[in-house]
């Protein structure tokens, strides 16, 4: 690669990695030292603000590079699994969890999930369970953003800036503004650089079919290639139907536990805010997904080459747009890595310090010491994934897939909190530890075969009758939150009453 180019693809990352920083010095300027301002930014986000730092929270690694390689090898199908399905089905789960969370918090002062469900069933214990689960499932999605970004910009480099310094660039920068500015800037950035990817990869989607002279050539390389035929056809032994529910039910219901999504239901300043905003999502979620998996599946009927530990989009564009353009574009990837991180440790830290250091270390802790240990949390946090990174422990799709699944674990023990008022502290702990335990195993425990009676069992398999295992593991969370509490006798000191809020 010649200088001047890498120089060119350097400055063009530089210069949009100092601009997000600049906006968390300013936002830093309007925050207060007071955690709740840090963390939900006194609750006063619009809908603009709320739609797109929801919007680029979620838009991560997973979206710009995971779900174009999958494109990119299986088909375009993807999109039904992302776009479509999950597009719909977390808004409504923004409105079934989301706004009855808003409400309890708007009337009860949370700011986070473990601290709602504490309350409600007078337990400590149950607080900090929850928030540890949390913060054990965020790690690995953290890491997979940093993963992302040392794999982008060695591919946009062609090799010249090695893997690490691209995750170790995205840490520095993510420590400096998350810890500077709250959430306040976080949602001031987010919303920049939401709006920044939505416009460059449509324009990426036409440079790339101008340079290639339209659809015709692009779609005879689908027909013509042996492993693309049927990637202009619905279908295909890797998107099975049960493939395609099981990944996007546990990818909606996974989300609306993620803290950094979790979070975003406490902050709109009114409730028009929230119901605007759940509403416009899936059309937003569209508007980014088609191109993002159309430049991946594009790149397979090119016949573009990608190298081992790359991703396809970094390489489709240094071979179709200018060396500026692709820069620009992976400053967009590297936006959506960035504001789903920023989000992830700024939410992380609030776990940690109200719901493991205030209750269990420090009850008294002012909100001035607890606004400067977050910061000091975050720190810590990024770069201890940041190590975790540096091994690579997955490719992006079966870290996230993870990550996703064991949040997907507390939603349906949360939504019985919210709307069965016969819920008790046994049936949540029952629900939450039993589905943790059953999901941890399958995913550590390595896959036994056994014969009983003749036939043959498999066991800590991916699938049970075509099924994933994660959906197992959320329905066994039901039965036992649902059974346990019905069997049992609800304890003096829970109060069903916190939950009991009229809708706006």
């Amino acid at each position: 690669m010649l200088q001047s180019d890498l120089a060119v693809q350097l400055g063009v990352i530089g210069a949009y990695l100092v601009l997000a920083l600049a906006v968390g010095l300013v936002a830093y300027r309007v925050t207060s030292r007071a955690a709740e301002d840090y963390y939900l930014a006194s609750r006063s986000i619009g809908t603009v603000v709320l739609l797109f730092t929801t919007f680029a929270t979620l838009l991560s690694a997973f979206t710009f590079f995971a779900g174009p390689d999958i494109a990119y090898r299986f088909g375009p199908e993807w999109i039904l699994v992302m776009g479509v399905m999950d597009g719909i089905l977390f808004a409504v789960l923004w409105y079934l969890i989301g706004y009855k969370q808003w409400l309890v918090g708007r009337k009860q002062g949370y700011v986070t999930l473990g601290e709602m469900l504490g309350d409600r069933f007078g337990s400590t214990t149950l607080r900090a369970l929850v928030a540890g689960i949390s913060v054990f499932w965020l790690f690995p999605y953290v890491m997979l953003q940093q993963i992302g970004a040392g794999e982008a910009i060695t591919g946009l480099t062609n090799g010249a800036v090695p893997y690490w310094a691209g995750a170790a660039l995205i840490t520095v920068f993510m420590i400096g503004y998350v810890a500077a500015a709250g959430l306040r800037g976080v949602a001031w950035t987010d919303t920049i650089q939401g709006l920044f990817m939505l416009g460059i990869v449509w324009i990426a989607v036409a440079w790339v079919l101008s340079a290639v002279g339209g659809l015709g050539p692009i779609n005879e390389g689908l027909q013509a290639g042996e492993t693309t035929a049927g990637f202009l056809s619905l279908g295909s032994g890797f998107y099975t139907p049960q493939y395609i529910i099981s990944t996007a039910v546990t990818i909606a219901f996974g989300v609306t536990m993620f803290p950094q999504i979790n979070q975003r239901f406490f902050v709109a300043k009114d409730a028009r805010v929230l119901k605007r905003s759940f509403a416009l999502w899936p059309v937003l979620v569209v508007l980014l997904f088609v191109p993002a998996f159309l430049l991946g599946t594009w790149a397979a009927g090119l016949g573009v080459v990608v190298p081992e530990g790359q991703n396809v989009v970094p390489v489709l564009l240094n071979e179709y747009t200018p060396v500026w353009f692709a820069a620009l574009v992976i400053a967009g990837a590297m936006a959506a890595m960035m504001s789903s991180s920023d989000s992830m440790l700024l939410s992380g830290a609030s776990y940690i310090t109200r719901d493991l250091y205030r209750p269990l270390v420090n009850p008294d802790a002012s909100e001035r010491t607890e606004g400067l240990l977050a910061r000091v949390v975050v720190a810590g946090f990024a770069l201890l994934a940041f190590v975790g990174s540096l091994f690579r422990p997955g490719t992006l799709l079966e870290v996230g897939d993870t990550a996703f699944g064991g949040f997907a674990q507390l939603a349906l023990p949360v939504m019985l909190a919210l709307y069965w008022p016969r819920t008790n502290r046994q049936g949540m702990f029952a629900g939450i530890l039993g589905s943790q335990v059953f999901y941890l195993a399958h995913v550590f425990v390595p896959a036994q075969t056994l014969t009983v009676a003749g036939s043959t069992l498999t066991v800590f398999g991916t699938t049970y009758f075509t099924w994933d295992f994660a959906l197992y593991g959320m329905l066994l969370s039901l039965v036992l939150t649902f059974g346990v509490s019905l069997l049992t006798t609800t304890a003096p000191d829970e109060q069903s009453a916190v939950y009991s809020v009229r809708a706006d």
